[in-house]
């Protein structure tokens, strides 16, 4: 039967559904994809048969007198972020006791010494604090090895300055000098007091070791471990081979370029690389206007901040955009009355800018209206970007799928240029999307739904206690242990951990035509869907975390290497099938407030689920450990 069409039950409409307890895999389910299921025409038998109780479950319980309280499934949890600690570098422990024991020239006239010939006598004198890691290298490198990296008779040599120069631009790929600054002894010294000159150059030895490793594993994987920021980051953290890297600091005649190498090469990294220097040499105030926070104006409406409105698109609207419209701009006055001749202009501008034409200026129109982020802002969404640029392999590939997430996109690439993006509909933010990247393996066509646990739990439940029945006349199928079953013989007052809910192929199903499955823990994939509306709103975290696309069988096509009209045979067949994908392709479900577009230029999106506050929170907190003295 037809029930309930309101926004309320509009706005569940979702994907997939994220939860902490046993997910099953497939996805992609709404409220109003749940009630819609209801069309379906019950079954004459199952209307007049009494339910009787699954065997093994028990006799069903009524409702009313049912103790057990409603179960509710959560999804993962953001963390207060631990940076790593520092430790002393057990330098110490690496001199030999024969050697260190013997003669020692410390008493020497200080002409008669040989300069840094026994200053390794002064090793368990430096105090020197790295990450496990880094401390580990330095350790084996100067436990296996007598010689020096960046120092000489003369003091600190040219190898040396030229890795200071490099740590001292770490800002231009978005790291923080401050990380791997390192007092440089000064070249004039007391020549009577050449203990403490040693010692001041073995301490900078050391110290600038630690310094060019700290460096050089950050710009490779990061400084942030992603998986510490929240259960929705999902990486295997790179690993850098810091010992080999530090043996070949010492036998190249190009630090520098050893050095700079470390950094991502992929030309989205270069983008963003060079956005940042831009921004931070812009000079003189920026051009803002400013538009009262929750503004919102649809057409017919009075509102004070229409001027402002009116005032942003003077500023930000293209010089074509102003000329059509120059007569309205000419003739407004500033009055609050938001009339149609400014109702089109507005269109216009919202058109112009990829947004909505509807009139309605909210919070997407007015982010563009006031000029979006601030330079500073920028600049941090940049910062963020680059560290999250890390965590992903340095060059997506040929051959790949980019989700953004804040941008609401998918792009396919293909010869490492995009050949398509189109939007999508993502996790809302009570349902997020993970951060991740995997393998596109398989295609499935007329698709089966199977609905996870947490929207068994959290949605079908509490409807299920009262009217056990209610999946029976939806056209759901139950399951117990791979054994069809009717919903109206299980006792939904139990736990439902091993029951499986699926909704068959059909013109209602949740996942619509098909879907695209790149095998992950977190039951996530894109797939069609039968709600096309939300393709058309500005803010698209509508889902329960699964990726919708607006053009799947594009999508489809593209990864299946065939033609669209292909995948529309296999979907007319009207069988479920799945179509393997003939190479795998890889697939990064990213989250980037900043990232550049096919041309380069870099784009700037809202941060729908305030993960790069948890960023900073990680930067934060990382910048102490740093910073500790031991």
């Amino acid at each position: 039967m037809r029930v309930i069409k309101t926004a309320a039950i509009v706005a569940l409409m979702s994907g997939c559904a994220i939860a902490t307890m046993d997910v099953r895999p497939a996805s992609a389910f709404s409220f109003a994809d749940f009630i819609r299921a209801g069309r379906k025409k019950p079954d004459s038998a199952e209307q007049t048969q009494p339910a009787q109780p699954l065997p093994g479950m028990g006799a069903m319980i009524d409702p009313q007198h049912a103790a057990r309280p409603l179960p509710k499934v959560t999804g993962p949890k953001y963390y207060t972020y631990k940076a790593e600690a520092l430790r002393r570098i057990a330098i110490d422990k690496l001199l030999d006791p024969v050697v260190t024991g013997s003669v020692r020239n410390g008493a020497l006239p200080p002409m008669l010494r040989m300069p840094l010939a026994d200053a390794r006598q002064f090793l368990p004198e430096i105090n020197v604090r790295a990450t496990d890691d880094v401390a580990k290298a330095v350790e084996a490198h100067y436990g296996a090895r007598m010689d020096y990296i960046w120092i000489g008779a003369e003091g600190v040599n040219a190898k040396a300055k030229a890795a200071i120069a490099v740590l001292a631009d770490a800002a231009k790929v978005g790291l923080d000098p401050q990380d791997y600054a390192v007092s440089i002894p000064a070249d004039s010294f007391d020549r009577g007091d050449m203990i403490a000159r040693e010692k001041e150059l073995l301490q900078f030895e050391i110290a600038l070791s630690a310094a060019t490793l700290t460096y050089a594993q950050d710009t490779v994987r990061g400084r942030i471990d992603p998986n510490k920021i929240s259960g929705y980051h999902d990486f295997k953290r790179k690993t850098v081979d810091l010992t080999s890297l530090l043996d070949k600091l010492s036998a190249s005649a190009d630090v520098a370029t050893l050095l700079n190498d470390q950094n991502p090469k992929s030309a989205q990294f270069a983008a963003l690389s060079v956005e940042l220097e831009k921004l931070r040499t812009e000079t003189g105030a920026e051009q803002r206007v400013e538009i009262a926070p929750g503004t919102l104006l649809k057409p017919g409406e009075s509102n004070p901040e229409l001027a402002n409105i009116i005032a942003g698109i003077r500023l930000k609207g293209s010089e074509t955009l102003k000329a059509e419209h120059a007569a309205v701009l000419a003739a407004y006055q500033g009055t609050p009355e938001y009339t149609p001749e400014l109702v089109s202009l507005v269109e216009a501008f919202q058109k112009e800018n990829g947004l909505k034409a509807d009139g309605v200026v909210g919070q997407a129109s007015v982010r563009i209206l006031t000029g979006g982020d601030s330079v500073a802002n920028k600049i941090n969404k940049l910062e963020i970007a680059m560290e999250q640029a890390r965590w992903l392999p340095d060059g997506l590939g040929d051959r790949y799928v980019f989700i953004n997430q804040p941008a609401f996109t998918a792009t396919y690439a293909d010869q490492g240029a995009e050949q398509f993006s189109m939007r999508v509909v993502v996790g809302s933010k009570t349902n997020q999307t993970y951060f991740f990247q995997d393998e596109i393996q398989t295609v499935e066509v007329n698709p089966y739904w199977g609905v996870p646990q947490s929207i068994i739990v959290n949605e079908m439940l509490p409807k299920l206690r009262s009217d056990p029945n209610y999946l029976d006349r939806m056209g759901y199928q139950v399951e117990i242990g791979g054994r069809p079953v009717p919903s109206a013989s299980v006792n939904w007052n139990g736990s439902t951990a091993s029951i499986a809910v699926r909704q068959p192929p059909s013109s209602d199903n949740a996942l619509g035509e098909l879907k695209i499955l790149f095998p992950n823990a977190h039951a996530i994939y894109m797939h069609d869907t039968p709600s096309k509306s939300f393709f058309k709103r500005d803010n698209r975290a509508l889902s329960h975390g699964c990726v919708r696309l607006a053009d799947p069988r594009r999508m489809a096509a593209a990864v299946l290497g065939t033609s669209v009209e292909d995948v529309g045979k296999e979907i007319a067949d009207g069988r479920n099938k799945a179509l393997q994908v003939p190479v795998k392709v890889p697939v990064y479900v990213a989250y980037f407030t900043a990232w550049p577009n096919k041309d380069g230029v870099v784009e700037y999106f809202n941060d729908v689920y305030e993960r790069d506050m948890y960023m900073n929170r990680a930067f934060d907190a990382t910048r102490g450990a740093r910073r500790a003295e031991g």
